[in-house]
């Protein structure tokens, strides 16, 4: 009863922060919705399977632009799109599957690191499709003459539901199909083998275990969850820039497997709003924060601040805590028997 409590309580802050918040916030978390599905994604790759993974920037460019060519380009309706651009992402994932089947650990983290340098000189350079260095804008989601964007003008309570206001609903939706859906995969007998080929993968093999159509469906489906992570970003930002969707960008999200928990939904939703919130709060409160100052003025940029900051939380979760921020909450709540559960368990039951 607890546990509904929270979870109908948690239902009622989030529908109701869209008329309360300002723009800032609800872009920001945004932001952390789109990072939290691929971070779903990174982590049903190398937290459940154990397969090192460099390139999911590429994936999410693929989702992005991807969307933004099917519907301007070719003109599909833009629920289409989206459908496509995050198949194309798979595709895209299984043109590589082979290659992600076969190696393990490090050799497959270098190995990806060329799908990002291809990636990259790509989106510069073939301008026609991806608008070179200045991106291309992204058109509006619209789904049965509903559109997610500031026109046309709707209020509801006294309160303009713009764009963001709108796409607010449209990714607390997504996020949690995208969770429940890796959820189920983890419980299931898919995420007993990925597991299990992770912790022991020559007895995966005895075992009768296909270990590497395991790896490469691993790497299809972390693919697609870094598709729609892209077509959610796309939407928010209104415009793709080749820029974001570099090396960086594919470390943020081994960040946030790492600081929120290895192998698990919640731990992946935990750290993807602890790396996407950081950077935008110390850019938001800057001017309050010693050290911390605009780009060009002597002090540290709040984007290189968040990097110290959470790659510090990095190596504090490695020597600390190696459960991450989830594993920490859990073990609150033993302390604290009355607090309720903070984040189901999604491991399945062979991890030890």
């Amino acid at each position: 009863m607890s546990r509904l409590i929270t979870w109908a309580a948690v239902l009622v802050a989030f529908v109701a922060v869209p008329f309360y918040l300002e723009g800032f916030w609800l872009q920001t978390g945004l932001f952390a919705m789109s990072a939290a599905v691929g971070a779903i994604g990174i982590n049903l790759l190398t937290g459940a399977t154990g397969q090192l993974s460099m390139g999911h920037a590429f994936f999410l460019a693929v989702g992005a632009y991807a969307y933004v060519s099917f519907s301007d380009d070719l003109g599909l309706p833009t629920p289409i799109a989206a459908v496509l651009a995050v198949l194309l992402a798979g595709v895209a994932g299984g043109l590589f599957s082979p290659i992600a089947g076969r190696l393990r650990g490090a050799y497959l983290g270098i190995a990806t690191l060329a799908l990002i340098f291809g990636g990259q000189h790509l989106l510069f350079n073939v301008e026609h499709v991806t608008g070179g260095f200045n991106g291309r804008a992204v058109p509006p989601l619209e789904i049965f003459g509903f559109a997610f964007a500031d026109a046309p003008e709707l209020i509801l309570m006294n309160v303009p539901f713009g764009a963001l206001e709108r796409l607010w609903f449209l990714g607390g939706a997504l996020l949690l199909l995208a969770a429940l859906f890796a959820r189920g995969v983890l419980r299931g007998r898919p995420g007993r083998a990925m597991n299990t080929i992770r912790d022991h993968e020559i007895a995966a093999g005895v075992m009768g275990v296909p270990v590497t159509r395991y790896r490469a469906g691993a790497f299809v489906l972390s693919s697609m969850y870094g598709g729609l992570a892209g077509v959610m970003l796309a939407l928010v930002f209104q415009r793709t820039v080749p820029d974001y969707f570099g090396i960086l960008l594919s470390l943020d999200y081994l960040a946030m497997i790492v600081i929120g928990g290895l192998g698990s939904v919640g731990g992946a939703v935990i750290g993807a709003v602890f790396v996407s919130l950081l950077p935008q709060l110390l850019t938001r409160y800057s001017d309050a924060l010693p050290l911390v100052s605009a780009p060009g003025s002597g002090g540290v940029s709040p984007a290189e601040a968040a990097r110290l900051l959470y790659g510090a939380a990095v190596v504090g979760v490695v020597l600390f805590l190696p459960g991450g921020l989830l594993g920490l909450l859990r073990s609150l709540r033993l302390r604290l028997p009355s607090l309720p559960t903070p984040l189901p368990d999604t491991r399945s039951s062979h991890v030890s």
